[in-house]
């Protein structure tokens, strides 16, 4: 049965929910395609996850995606895991099959590379070191990305070493975890740098990086996308490096997950993108 001949039901699952721009963005390609379906905020407490979960062949859900805090909650709650979304250690996405069962995925790592992709269509994972900056679990949808991008240099910093030990140990070569103390001469030599933390958001303070040693040709990019220009970016972009912001690891990760509820590969457009920058 084709995508145009029924009612494709699907949404996010969070808590709180309310912020999410999910619903947004999945709604307005119901509309582009011309595909009958709703996209739906779903508050669901964190002790109450699987219960949700398990309800959504019932009630005709085709999927759903996860957010805080239940990314990594959900890996105990599924029929099915995906080699990336196992690896990363969250699931982003959830897809019903036919016979009702629960298949977790990840596609925010896919997400980040096509948003790289979309603002330096000429970077490439192998040209240059990675840097990656944090150790949580958007660094490692991030490394996980980096790596299956062909990447063969990925320099991690992180506050605490132990995490960011844990995480190279994980993923293995290429990833090597180093002190903070040396992140900002970690910095010669790289053809990207990611942060992955929440520093430079709104309400927090900016990342405490030197660009003094990144190529000015590095790509620098930030998962953060309120504002849409952090202090790194604005200094990346002062320094003639290219700046991506967190907005497009938004909408790209999303494009995997209408597919696999729908069938079709929808397009990030200027706007769409316009669309959710009005919101924030």
């Amino acid at each position: 049965m084709s995508a145009h001949a029924r009612f494709v039901l699907a949404g996010v699952m969070g808590w709180p929910i309310a912020h999410s721009r999910s619903p947004r963005i999945h709604n307005h390609w119901f509309a582009r395609y011309g595909v009958e379906g709703s996209y739906v905020p779903l508050a669901v407490e964190p002790g109450r996850l699987e219960t949700a979960l398990r309800a959504l062949p019932a009630l005709g859900f085709s999927g759903c995606n996860l957010t805080i805090p239940h990314k990594e909650a959900a890996l105990a709650c599924l029929d099915e895991i995906d080699p990336a979304a196992r690896r990363i250690g969250a699931v982003n996405c959830v897809v019903v099959d036919k016979a009702g069962a629960l298949i977790g995925r990840n596609y925010d790592g896919y997400g980040f590379i096509a948003s790289l992709h979309e603002a330096a269509p000429a970077w490439r994972a192998d040209d240059g070191a990675c840097v990656v900056i944090g150790a949580g679990g958007g660094a490692r949808a991030i490394v996980s990305g980096l790596i299956e991008a062909g990447a063969t240099d990925i320099r991690l910093f992180n506050r605490t070493r132990a995490r960011a030990d844990r995480l190279a140990t994980d993923f293995g070569a290429p990833v090597a975890a180093f002190d903070w103390e040396a992140r900002h001469e970690g910095l010669a030599g790289a053809g990207l740098l990611a942060n992955t933390t929440s520093q430079g958001m709104v309400g927090q303070d900016p990342l405490d990086l030197s660009l003094a040693a990144l190529p000015a040709s590095a790509v620098v990019a930030d998962i953060v996308y309120a504002p849409l220009e952090t202090p790194l970016l604005a200094a990346a972009r002062r320094m003639g490096a290219t700046p991506v912001d967190g907005l497009g690891m938004l909408l790209h990760q999303a494009r995997p997950a209408f597919r696999d509820w729908t069938g079709i590969m929808p397009e990030v457009t200027p706007e769409l993108r316009a669309l959710i920058v009005a919101t924030l």
